[in-house]
């Protein structure tokens, strides 16, 4: 069977399936292309359940405080009914991506794609075979999108067998609670995972092999998260590579370090992820590629009819940065010249208990560059809202060049995840600490703490 559309999208992920609904509104005829589940890694075993279970775990570690307010606690939790939770929610949502490919009338195709070259109508076309369970159908397209997402990176001496050593994507799906696990990484990934266990009374450790957990944050960052999630009760060590020579697997996993040995029930292999790039026919292209796939700035590829967006390029493996991209590419195929993604104004988030929202280059990225730099950090604690929400733990960072304008930010605290968006609009439209400090912030709220902030770049500060 053959079908011909405008534009064929491999990967139904978030960023396949945005740039599905945008192509759409520019009037192209779509298939999207997916061999799993729309919604892809975000919606089934990454942001949305992680979040669930975030959410849920928070409940039940406040619940376990509830006396520090003058509440008796009285509290049992059943882990089989969380995941249900997070299932129920995952669902929902997965319901409404199907009901706008239908709203949108976009064709979903369920197989794997595979590029098969130039079409024999047009060289500046493509053809894509679809292979799904009992059949082979034939896509002729004009344009192509490589959407294909990522996978997480297995070590090649711990594979991962979904009983002692786990992916994220396996964790997630367990609906029983180990006593033990050890996370292998100290990145987001495995901060989130370690705030879902520790909140749960598992006991947890951290093994990163670097010197410092998310060691390419800001420092501040870094150390306050650190000290936060050692007082949860979160074991982290540090600079501390594991070989075959030092882990051994046997119902449950034990790793060497110095004279001791860890021992966990369930190791958490969360050290990144890699482009899902293999089998996709890209060999049958003109598109550069290695690791991952090479772009211009609107994701066009050297095969100028074939586009790459989200996580098989070099670029923050982000689902909103996949949606922005899939638009970019879609808007650069319909000729609109879109405003290309400055990624300096791309909002980074960490959703542990405390949470951290991220803009910009760090202070450490910048003296690397040898870039002058103003910069205020205030506390929490002169936030009335924060003393409220959770003693005033954390801070509000601002980053400013010469002339006072924002380079970055980063805030560490309650509803950091939301508030930073804020500051990836000022920094989006350039925006002077001036302008953040004359514009009003409601009181009491944590994002006064920008204002404040503000004002201390100034030497204005009122309360700090």
């Amino acid at each position: 069977m053959e079908k011909s559309y405008d534009i064929a999208i491999i990967g139904g992920g978030t960023g396949g399936y945005v740039a599905a609904i945008r192509a759409r509104q520019l009037g192209f005829t779509v298939a999207l292309i997916e061999k799993d589940k729309l919604g892809g890694t975000c919606l089934h075993n990454g942001c949305i359940p992680t979040k669930s279970l975030l959410n849920t775990s928070n409940l039940i570690k406040t619940a376990n405080q509830l006396s520090e307010f003058g509440i008796s606690e009285v509290l049992n939790f059943n882990y089989e009914k969380i995941i249900d939770k997070k299932n129920k929610t995952v669902d929902t949502l997965y319901n409404g991506v199907s009901s706008l490919m239908k709203k949108h009338q976009i064709d979903v195709y369920y197989g794997h794609g595979r590029i098969l070259g130039p079409s024999i109508f047009s060289p500046m076309a493509g053809t894509i075979a679809v292979e799904t369970e009992n059949d082979s159908i034939i896509i002729k397209n004009d344009y192509v999108i490589i959407a294909t997402g990522s996978k997480p990176i297995e070590l090649d001496f711990l594979p991962f067998d979904g009983e002692f050593v786990l992916s994220s994507k396996e964790f997630l799906s367990q609906k029983k609670l180990p006593k033990s696990v050890g996370i292998i990484g100290g990145g987001v990934i495995g901060l989130e995972l370690a705030s879902i266990l520790s909140n749960l009374n598992v006991d947890v450790t951290i093994i990163e092999g670097s010197q410092n957990i998310i060691p390419n944050e800001d420092k501040d960052v870094i150390r306050t998260l650190k000290k936060h999630l050692e007082q949860s009760n979160v074991k982290i060590t540090t600079d501390l590579k594991i070989s075959n020579q030092t882990v051994t697997v046997d119902n449950g996993v034990s790793i060497k370090y110095n004279d001791e040995t860890l021992n966990f029930e369930q190791v958490i292999v969360a050290i990144g992820r890699k482009a899902n790039i293999d089998d996709i026919g890209l060999n049958n292209t003109k598109a550069k590629f290695t690791t991952y796939i090479e772009t211009n700035e609107f994701y066009q590829t050297a095969d100028s009819h074939i586009y790459a967006i989200g996580d098989v390029l070099n670029t923050y493996q982000l689902a909103h940065v996949a949606s922005k991209e899939g638009i970019i590419a879609v808007e650069h195929i319909k000729g609109l010249n879109p405003i290309t993604l400055n990624y300096d104004t791309v909002p980074r988030c960490i959703y542990t208990n405390l949470e951290v929202g991220v803009v910009g280059p760090t202070e450490e990225q910048l003296k690397q560059k040898g870039i002058e730099y103003n910069v205020s950090v205030l506390p929490l604690q002169a936030v009335g809202k924060a003393i409220i929400e959770n003693g005033g733990e954390g801070f509000v960072k601002l980053i400013t060049d010469k002339d006072n304008m924002l380079l970055g930010a980063s805030i560490v605290g309650p509803n950091a995840t939301e508030i930073i968006n804020e500051l990836s609009l000022a920094s989006f439209l350039n925006s002077s600490v001036e302008e953040l400090y004359n514009s009003v912030h409601a009181h009491p709220s944590i994002s006064e703490g920008i204002m404040e902030s503000a004002l201390l770049i100034d030497e204005r500060g009122i309360h700090f």
